[in-house]
């Protein structure tokens, strides 16, 4: 409703609702102080006195609206009112708390000044027509101050949860950077961030992060950038221990690389971990790929060249032997190894009859000779077959 839209009262009916201003506000605040709790210790105190001479304003504005001439100069008189009430939304959010106490005030205090000020009216001989169109107008007034400090909270939220979702990306960017403590700590404080014991990296998908996301510790850090292409960083606190288990059930089916947890200034170690064991473990997507399950295999691909070199060597005296053969060979010594010579768990693992194992390890005994007795040797020979 704009102001050219509000019934217009006579001057002889504002005079004394002006006088009445300053008892009618008291009574105002008194009544919201009763009746909101959650202003209770704010009004009470010091800073009653001028949430009081708020209110007498507020009031004040409206019957200036109420008895302004209809083609009064330009200026709106409701233009402040509705400024003052969106930097309220706006501080309320800032403070943190939610709009039901501040819309619960609005409606209380609509009762109480509509109340005393319609009283007024009736003494001072006002009909009832004009009094019900008095009432019309408080309760318009009202709306529209709530409406303002419904924009104004809203706008608070919006504009500072960008600006906390920004300092949030830039600490797990400075996490997986791997900058100082003091650093890191500061860019924690700018984000109103309590640090965790441990961090965990997760890699995941880009479709499903944000579903993730909304499963995960309300502290989970979302980095811009650090993994593969196509993929979220997520660093999600306290995932250590027990809780472990609970994290791999959370990420089932959405594709995650889980590394190990790390003390949270740590967690690029974590990130690196997971990173390697993508590269070789990408999963089925069914369960989420745990990096300590590929441990050995983490090992082994440290060092790809020195592997290869490694593997020659340890499988150089099956060289001779066609293709086919070496393969079989090499294949019957790693179950071998592993099944430390128990012929018929080595049959079992590679689906073949037990002579067939101790036919092809008299070739292996012949070819290794000595070397298989030899502890440097098996332990070359398990690295290699592992």
């Amino acid at each position: 409703m704009s102001d050219d839209q509000y019934f217009r009262l006579s001057a002889e009916a504002v005079t004394p609702l002006r006088h009445a201003l300053p008892a009618v506000a008291a009574q105002t605040v008194e009544a919201i102080t009763q009746g909101v709790p959650a202003y209770a210790e704010a009004f009470s105190g010091t800073l009653g006195p001028r949430i009081e001479k708020a209110v007498q304003a507020a009031l004040g504005t409206f019957l200036n609206l109420v008895s302004r001439p209809a083609r009064a100069a330009q200026g709106s008189p409701l233009t402040p009112a509705l400024e003052a009430a969106y930097a309220l939304g706006r501080g309320e959010a800032r403070n943190g708390r939610s709009l039901d106490a501040l819309l619960a005030a609005y409606r209380l205090g609509a009762r109480v000044a509509w109340r005393e000020l319609a009283a007024i009216s009736v003494r001072g001989g006002e009909d009832s027509v004009t009094i019900a169109h008095f009432a019309e107008l408080v309760f318009a007034y009202i709306d529209e101050l709530s409406a303002a400090s419904v924009a104004g909270h809203a706008d608070e939220l919006a504009t500072s949860g960008r600006a906390r979702r920004r300092h949030l990306e830039l600490l797990a960017q400075a996490l997986l950077a791997g900058e100082s403590e003091h650093l890191a700590i500061a860019a924690a404080d700018r984000a109103e961030w309590a640090p965790p014991q441990t961090l965990t990296a997760v890699l995941v998908p880009e479709p499903a992060a944000r579903a993730a996301l909304e499963l995960l510790d309300a502290r989970t850090l979302q980095a811009a950038e650090g993994g593969p292409e196509e993929t979220s960083v997520l660093l999600v606190p306290d995932a250590h221990g027990v809780s472990r288990a609970h994290l791999m059930r959370l990420l089932a089916g959405r594709g995650a690389v889980v590394g190990p947890s790390r003390p949270w200034l740590r967690v690029r170690e974590s990130l690196a971990r997971a990173v390697r064991t993508a590269r070789f473990a990408p999963g089925d997507g069914a369960a989420a790929v745990d990096t300590e399950d590929h441990l050995v295999s983490l090992v082994l691909n440290a060092d790809p060249q020195a592997l290869a070199d490694l593997r020659e060597k340890a499988l150089a005296p099956l060289a001779g032997e066609r293709a086919p053969t070496a393969a079989k060979l090499a294949e019957t010594l790693r179950g071998w190894l592993l099944h430390h010579g128990r012929r018929d768990e080595v049959a079992a693992a590679l689906f073949v009859h037990p002579q067939t194992v101790r036919y092809r390890m008299t070739r292996v005994r012949e070819l290794y000779g000595d070397r298989l007795r030899d502890p440097q040797w098996l332990l070359l020979l398990t690295v290699a077959l592992a």
